[in-house]
């Protein structure tokens, strides 16, 4: 019997909107707390090094006041492994960071840092955090990952978000050459409902993480219900 896949659920965006008035609303770990609710499987934060959307405080608080498992987006500094050693949460992804990119722009170059990243995997993976290698799908990037000891690898699904040719056919052989080296397969970036289809449908994959479309969804598909609520708390003030 073919497992569900699970959905992580990539808070991000709700504290770059926070960030935007420097106060506290809108709350991530609120809106965490409302996605598990709702069928989220897992609520993954990125972590920046210039901490442009969550905070260390937010990861704190996720830690600690959300049940479902955490999954700590970061690069591969010394820093962020300090931070999730304290930290412990469910898994680690680590990705690629530049300071002046908008977004994560591509997979992380694990063949070329083998010798870097595995001593760095495995001080992770003795805590018993599990640590997630975001990739693109190829194949050198692939078998080198399996090198590392990492558990995951999350196959980078920019590409085929953009329409680029033959990038599903990449995704499900690379996600069959992981399969086969005893990785599980996560895989995410750009994902919507209009192309999640295809990639649901490999069977090696495990785990979605999906943040921005979703965050930029639910400010569509709930913004009529919150101008009705304000208009009926404007409507109710008026004759108190």
């Amino acid at each position: 019997m073919t497992l569900p896949i699970r959905l992580g659920v990539n808070i991000d965006h709700v504290a770059t909107i926070r960030n935007a008035r420097g106060g506290a609303h809108p709350d991530p770990v609120a809106m965490a707390l409302l996605a598990v609710q709702a069928g989220a499987d897992g609520i993954t934060a990125h972590l920046r090094e210039d901490r442009r959307h969550i905070r260390d405080a937010d990861l704190q608080r996720l830690r600690t006041e959300i049940a479902a498992p955490l999954n700590m987006e970061m690069a591969a500094t010394a820093e962020m492994q300090a931070l999730a050693l304290e930290l412990s949460p469910h898994a680690c992804c680590l990705v690629p960071e530049r300071r002046e990119e908008l977004t994560t722009e591509g997979g992380l170059n694990v063949a070329g840092q083998l010798e870097q990243l595995t001593p760095y995997v495995q001080r992770l993976v003795a805590r018993g955090i599990r640590v997630s290698l975001f990739i693109d799908p190829a194949s050198e990037q692939i078998a080198a990952a399996a090198q590392t000891g990492a558990q995951v690898v999350e196959l980078h699904t920019g590409a085929y978000a953009t329409g680029q040719a033959g990038e599903i056919e990449r995704l499900q052989q690379a996600a069959t050459q992981a399969a086969a080296l005893g990785l599980e397969v996560h895989a995410g970036h750009g994902l919507t409902f209009d192309n999640v289809g295809p990639v649901a449908s490999i069977p090696q994959i495990r785990e979605l993480n999906i943040g921005h479309f979703l965050i930029g969804q639910a400010i569509a598909d709930g913004l009529p219900a919150v101008i009705r609520e304000m208009k009926h708390r404007i409507a109710q003030g008026m004759v108190s």
